[in-house]
């Protein structure tokens, strides 16, 4: 069966696109940017392959659909900005098999810009069509949330900008098939800056909660009931939760290399989110002290390794950090995770409790990272001897929370 839709690459952005696609009844092409890590199970993947998916054997298949969506991942470069190669990867790959009236979309994040002054040219220059006359180019910041059941490509809207008003329709006309909503921006650079503020919206918001979990617990406030009353008001105020640090595939971006311009609020929004693991290590080697341990040759356990509850994906976990700082300290660290088999940190492994409750018992010290809904935290509360609570997931009193 011939496809509609290429997915050049299968990360974090493409995977989901892909799951979503085949199950609305579009065939699909995934095509590999890289050492891409496969999140699905052997189930999902059955499920995917019966419903119309197939990964790509030769890049000449690109040029055999009527619309491909550029998911390439750009992490973090040296300079801190958003590295772009394998988006420029994926590009000249696809240009170099594209035929006219092709849809291409951008999903992947990228600076405002990126889309008409980096993407087209290439594009063209590589084909030899031009963009908006022979093919259509658009970008549609992706808005995937992995593990959110409440929120799917279904029910999310939307938002897409085009380089000409047909270039949006095409892409419309699309992503109509998958979602509810569409919403259509000005153009690309819109649609670019809409992601750059959703991320940085959600970084800024996370760093005050952190700011306020370090003052409440200073004040001898209880923040996590603090937070509770709060989000009561039914206007004004979106409820955020403290963590031991941000983790995830999504990148806060400050835009001082291509404007000249910090976004300050962003800059000291990271600097608080990356002191968290730091200050994590500091509670707990407290915590040991005024129960006469010290944080040299103690027992500590963590629980859940991951970003995200319920997952196995540990991109940008805070757990490595919280866990090089408190072998740093000379504490014996091991780990629980029910998603996570085996664990390197340092390029060393961490020895893996295959007993949880066993491990807690005989842990010096306990420290919930992550809220796996496995976890029974009233059982796991009882048989600690003390445990330190990053989440506020355990009961009220229960154990010593951030």
């Amino acid at each position: 069966m011939p496809a509609d839709l290429a997915v050049i690459g299968l990360g974090p952005y493409g995977l989901p696109l892909a799951q979503a696609a085949v199950a609305a009844g579009i065939p699909t092409l995934g095509y590999r940017t890289g050492p891409e890590p496969n999140s699905l199970s052997p189930a999902e993947l059955r499920r995917m392959l019966a419903a119309g998916f197939r990964h790509a054997t030769s890049p000449a298949e690109l040029g055999r659909v009527r619309t491909a969506v550029i998911c390439a991942p750009t992490p973090r470069g040296a300079d801190g900005g958003l590295d772009l190669a394998q988006l420029e990867s994926a590009a000249r790959t696809l240009a170099g098999h594209m035929r006219p009236h092709t849809t291409v979309v951008l999903e992947s994040p990228v600076p405002p810009g990126t889309t008409e002054q980096f993407l087209r040219p290439l594009l063209e220059e590589v084909s030899g069509l031009r963009a908006g006359r022979d093919f259509h180019l658009a970008c549609s910041p992706s808005r995937v949330d992995p593990g959110n059941r409440d929120f799917t490509p279904a029910n999310t809207p939307k938002v897409i900008g085009g380089l000409t008003p047909a270039c949006t329709e095409s892409a419309a006309a699309f992503y109509s098939r998958l979602t509810d909503k569409v919403v259509r921006a000005r153009g690309p650079r819109e649609a670019e800056t809409v992601q750059l503020l959703e991320t940085n919206y959600r970084h800024v918001n996370i760093a005050l909660v952190n700011e306020m979990a370090i003052l409440c617990h200073e004040l001898g406030v209880d923040l996590w009931d603090v937070v509770r009353c709060a989000e009561t008001k039914p206007f004004g105020f979106q409820s955020f939760r403290p963590g031991p640090g941000v983790g995830g595939h999504a990148v806060p971006q400050d835009l001082t290399g291509l404007t000249g311009r910090s976004l300050r609020m962003v800059e000291l929004a990271q600097q608080v989110n990356s002191q968290m693991p730091r200050y994590v290590v500091q509670r707990a080697a407290t915590l040991l002290n005024e129960h006469g341990k010290s944080a040299r040759g103690a027992r500590v356990l963590l629980l859940g390794v991951t970003y995200k509850p319920d997952l196995a994906d540990q991109r940008s976990t805070p757990a490595e950090e919280i866990a090089v700082r408190l072998m740093s300290l000379g504490a014996s660290v091991s780990y629980h995770d029910p998603h996570v088999p085996s664990w390197n940190v340092l390029d060393r492994p961490v020895p893996r409790a295959d007993s949880l409750y066993e491990a807690a018992a005989d842990a010096d010290l306990t420290i919930l990272l992550q809220q796996h809904r496995t976890y029974d935290l009233q059982g796991l509360s009882v048989k600690a001897q003390l445990l330190l609570d990053t989440r506020g997931a355990t009961p009220t009193g229960a154990a010593h929370r951030l």
